[in-house]
């Protein structure tokens, strides 16, 4: 083969075989997996804004608060609630008939050390 101008000899390979070792990933693809799941949550604007919410309230927002502050209805905005619950970055308390929900602080510094490991690992 000729390259620029010069010959390079390209050694014989066997069909399926690679040219090299190949490069790992540096980080592990167990964390991989869990930080693409913390990407898709936070891949939507409505849990986005939900999370902004609860974070700057510091403490217990009813439902109805976070439905009057969101441009959707009340189911849209439970099932956005639901779904951050079940991955246990918020949590609720019910008082009386009425739920509040908050953000659980320790999930959300958990997350925030993932997001940075991994972008920095990239730099």
């Amino acid at each position: 083969m000729v390259r620029r101008g010069v010959a390079v000899e390209v050694p014989e390979r066997t069909r399926g075989t690679r040219c090299t070792p190949g490069p790992r990933p540096r980080i592990d693809l167990d964390a991989l997996e869990r930080l693409s799941s913390d990407f898709e949550l936070l891949a939507h604007p409505v849990r986005l804004a939900i999370l902004d919410i609860l974070v700057r309230r510091g403490g217990e927002v009813c439902v109805c608060d976070l439905e009057g502050a969101l441009p959707v209805k009340q189911p849209t905005v439970s099932h956005h609630l639901r779904l951050l619950r079940e991955a246990g970055w918020i949590d609720t308390v019910r008082k009386g008939v009425w739920a509040y929900y908050f953000v659980r602080p320790d999930i959300m510094a958990s997350v925030r050390a993932r997001v940075r490991r991994v972008v920095e690992g990239l730099a």
